[in-house]
């Protein structure tokens, strides 16, 4: 049956040029971070105010909505500043803010009472009695925490029938709760709540056997490592605590060593299902948006500021998808949706916390790396020569004749053999070398691409191993 309702798809924005393509592969609003009070800093195009207002601008020519995310957890210094700081920022008009802190959205409030604000995910919003506290505060849309599951934010639809309620559905975890995290602060003095996470849980470490001394101190049964720095476990509690005498005889002991930092050894603990006690697979939800979609959630959100454009296009695309066969009714092949997402690299995919039991075909419990063992990305489409059928392509990564390339385009993919290729002088050649090339390629007959052209993308698909 269809429904009469149907959620919002919400993409991230690192750059202008990740918002364009999000909304030509079917994003209905975008996410951005402001400059100075959002997470997620580095690597955003937006700390230039005329980019994010030309950005905002855009996105409201298009009919589309643009976000700003708002949301560290700011010291004295900041909240100073805040209020002169945005007075830029709301003359841009942005569709909403999206604020964690209460301090700051008491001046928000007080300041332009007129402004949308969107509760962020920091806030860890778990239960209807805060999703009603927050209403009372002028608050318009709630971002629901990820540690949540599918009956509880089922329970609080019900319980907060006025609320506007988003969930995340695809992107990177937190081993903290919804990113409230101190490991990077620790490891090198960035502090995440400030927007300057290095995801120091995201390095490579190296485990070595330890055993608890009678004085509670850790050291490594290699003799050879006994002589470097150890960490005992009170002076990391972050990660995690001492062990407990129930715990003592049955549960191996390790000392992480970051790649980076050899020598330096912290306590960790593991049970019979490994070491991953801080690399968090990415979300994966598309199988869920169905009940979703049934549930009323306003907006289903992508999670990836720092991504590629590729990344937002590729999810879009599949998401978009997702929402209109749920919203309309229509047959819903989850595993082929689910399937179309492996082409992203990723760590592994989980559904999270939306289930206590998960099919065992549903989730990726093997890899803790991010890769991308079906598909490299290698090219953009520059221009098409319709009279000729043939397209102009910037090349990202080496694609040789005969390879076999999917072509993305906001209208549907395809993929083909591709069996010329000539340089930017028409002179036939075996290969695209790589990054930093042009070169043109023939395009299947049954493809016509008119205004979507300069959004299109081409992928080669690689060989299988094993």
């Amino acid at each position: 049956m269809p429904v009469t309702f149907k959620p919002e798809l919400l993409s991230p924005a690192g750059t202008a040029k990740s918002m364009r393509f999000a909304f030509a592969y079917g994003a209905d609003a975008v996410y951005a971070g402001q400059p100075r009070y959002s997470l997620r800093v580095r690597n955003n195009e937006f700390n230039h105010l005329d980019v994010m207002a030309e950005a905002i601008a855009e996105a409201h020519r298009l009919g589309k909505k643009f976000y700003l995310a708002s949301n560290i957890s700011p010291h004295n210094n900041k909240v100073r500043t805040y209020l002169r700081d945005m007075e830029a920022v709301i003359d841009m008009q942005p569709d909403a803010l999206i604020m964690s802190d209460p301090g700051l959205i008491m001046l928000v409030r007080e300041r332009w009472p007129e402004m949308p604000i969107h509760l962020s995910v920091q806030a860890n919003a778990v239960n209807y009695a805060t999703v009603r506290f927050w209403g009372r505060q002028g608050i318009s849309r709630v971002i629901l925490s990820r540690e949540l599951s599918l009956d509880e934010m089922a329970e609080i639809r019900e319980e907060c029938p006025d609320m506007e309620l988003e969930v995340f559905v695809h992107g990177a975890l937190c081993i903290a709760y919804s990113g409230r995290c101190l490991l990077s602060g620790y490891m090198n003095h960035r502090d995440p709540n400030q927007g300057a996470c290095t995801n120091a849980c995201r390095w490579k470490y190296n485990a070595h056997p330890a055993r608890e001394t009678e004085t509670g101190d850790l050291v490594p049964l290699n003799p050879a490592l006994s002589a470097v720095q150890t960490y005992t476990p009170d002076r990391l509690p972050n990660i995690q605590g001492s062990l407990d005498d129930s715990q003592r005889d049955d549960t191996p002991v390790f000392l992480l060593e970051e790649q980076n930092r050899p020598g330096e050894l912290m306590p960790a603990f593991e049970d019979e299902h490994g070491t991953y006690i801080m690399n968090s697979k990415d979300l994966r939800a598309v199988q869920h948006v169905p009940r979703l979609v049934a549930m009323g959630m306003h907006s289903l959100k992508i999670e990836g500021r720092t991504k590629s454009h590729y990344y937002v296009a590729r999810t879009a695309q599949v998401y978009r998808r997702a929402i209109d066969l749920a919203a309309a009714g229509e047959p819903f092949d989850e595993k082929e949706l689910m399937a179309q997402l492996e082409h992203l690299a990723n760590r592994g995919y989980t559904e999270g916390f939306y289930r206590r039991h998960t099919p065992q075909e549903y989730q990726n419990y093997e890899q803790g790396t991010s890769t991308n063992l079906n598909q490299q990305f290698v090219g953009e489409v520059l221009t098409v020569d319709s009279a000729r059928g043939w397209a102009e392509i910037e090349v990202k990564n080496r694609f040789e004749r005969g390879d076999t390339l999917e072509l993305i385009t906001p209208r549907g993919n395809i993929s083909f053999a591709v069996d010329a290729i000539e340089n930017r002088d028409g002179i036939a050649v075996a290969a695209a070398p790589g990054s930093g090339h042009v070169v043109r390629i023939p395009l299947p007959e049954q493809v016509q691409l008119g205004d979507e052209a300069s959004f299109a993308m081409l992928m080669r698909h690689l060989p299988k191993t094993g």
